[in-house]
């Protein structure tokens, strides 16, 4: 069954002191248009500058998640994200006066409370989602972490964690669908180790981190000296008691696996940086915001990639990626110039993998050469170049408006001879591409030996530009 967007129905603040900051900021819930996801504004800054929640703009991941727009930074943003997706919202505008989010009690709760109090509405138009067809992995052996993402008709999660730690020791949990986020999950509180806490202030972190709103695990003993010094970095009235469940004051816990509750509150608002909801089940172990970042990285570009599939959807047929109806939409060169014949694979902004099929028919060998027909070398770099082309522009927005001039080629070098009958599968990988200057790798093969390799470069121009000569 389709759902629809979502958004709230009225404007909604929350207020209080930033985690690692440790700044008083206001943030303000406002609704937004369909297609607007969720966009960040630095109300107390000129301009007002926005910062979209998506992952190309995460900029820091030390102990929290950090987006930013050129200098303008927001820190801190998980809780705020994953009680945004918790509720299943697509679209709105978080209006904050500070660079960091109230912490309120260290869990996503505030938020959602905040949000259902705004009132939560469907809007007039389709969700989008990222729809895993295929297992995703993602895997840090050296800190023993491991994340899969597998088909899933519903989003889910299961999560383990396993802490060298009496008060922790391993720990497991499993969310079945979001209907169990709001109570089940968003309450449950952010969580440190006292060894961490004097590293993080030394860093210029955890600033507002008071104990009720972190969770403090004892990893080592408490002498009478060890508590007065800790009443004083928490700036407590009271002395600290000693304790008896392994946590700073005898902090009750809200679940018995709260910690690892947190840590899928904290990988939900992590997986919103995908700019759409997931349709997956998460099986993670021992992941932070680190790892989380790298595994939305490649969900990212798997969207990117349906994107452009669906794009041209309706131009094609049969089980491949582009056919020439869908080329042709991108690439401007026709008949006999057009040595494309399919895209069977893409991922936008890294590789590309193109067919050209060489026939008899092709112009070129009634003079190269009569009675041994070869493909001229120069042409299946034209070809490789093409296949390049095609990936350039669809790692751009408003590629239509928008060619590709090949302006160098390098380190070329042709291994066998290409004949009628053969199919070339070019394989093309993005080196580098800044300021509209591009440069690319490519390989054609024939079966699977490799016929010829080069480098190119390219540079990205506007089409009025190039009809006026000026390149």
């Amino acid at each position: 069954m389709l759902k629809n967007q979502r958004t709230i129905k009225e404007p909604v603040s929350v207020e209080g002191i930033g985690l690692h900051t440790g700044c008083r900021s206001k943030l303000r819930f406002k609704p937004a248009d369909i297609n607007t996801g969720v966009k960040f504004v630095r109300v107390d800054l000129p301009d007002k500058p926005e910062i979209p929640a998506d992952i190309e703009h995460v900029v820091d991941i030390i102990r929290g998640t950090t987006l930013a727009v050129g200098d303008v930074k927001v820190h801190t943003v998980e809780h705020v994200l994953s009680a945004i997706a918790g509720m299943e919202i697509d679209n709105i505008i978080i209006e904050i006066d500070a660079i960091e989010p109230p912490v309120g009690d260290g869990s996503a709760l505030p938020f959602v409370e905040a949000l259902k109090k705004a009132g939560i509405v469907e809007q007039d138009s389709p969700r989008d989602y990222l729809i895993i067809e295929e297992t995703v992995a993602y895997s840090d052996p050296e800190n023993n972490i491991d994340i899969v993402v597998m088909p899933s008709d519903e989003f889910r999660i299961t999560f383990m964690v396993d802490y060298q730690n009496p008060a922790l020791g391993t720990q497991y949990t499993s969310m079945y669908s979001l209907k169990e986020y709001e109570k089940e999950y968003a309450p449950a509180r952010t969580f440190c180790f006292l060894s961490e806490v004097e590293m993080l202030r030394e860093h210029g972190l955890a600033k507002g981190g008071r104990l009720d709103n972190a969770l403090v695990i004892l990893d080592k003993d408490l002498d009478d000296h060890e508590m007065k010094r800790l009443k004083d970095l928490f700036g407590l009235k009271e002395d600290i008691k000693p304790s008896k469940n392994g946590i700073l004051n005898n902090e009750t816990l809200r679940f018995p696996n709260e910690p690892v509750r947190h840590k899928v509150v904290d990988l939900i608002g992590d997986l919103s940086l995908i700019g759409v909801p997931l349709k997956a089940h998460i099986l993670a172990g021992r992941s932070g915001h680190k790892s989380n970042v790298e595994l939305v990285k490649k969900l990212r570009n798997l969207y990117k990639k349906f994107q452009i599939k669906s794009k041209f959807s309706s131009l094609q047929e049969g089980n491949f990626f582009f056919d020439i109806k869908a080329i042709t939409e991108i690439l401007p060169h026709r008949y006999p110039f057009l040595l494309v014949d399919r895209i069977v694979d893409l991922e936008p902004g890294k590789y590309i993998v193109g067919i050209k099929n060489v026939t008899i028919n092709e112009p070129f060998f009634n003079g190269h050469f009569p009675g041994h027909p070869v493909m001229p070398g120069v042409l299946i770099i034209e070809a490789m170049a093409q296949v390049g082309g095609f990936l350039l522009l669809n790692s751009l927005e408003n590629n239509k408006d928008k060619l590709a001039f090949f302006t160098s080629i390098e380190d070329a070098k042709f291994r066998k001879p290409v004949y009628p009958g053969d199919q070339i599968r070019f394989e093309v990988e993005l080196l580098k591409f800044r300021f509209a200057l591009a440069k690319i790798e490519g390989k054609a093969y024939v079966n699977d030996d490799l016929v010829c390799s080069a480098t190119l470069g390219a540079a990205i121009v506007d089409k009025n530009n190039a009809k006026r000569g000026v390149s």
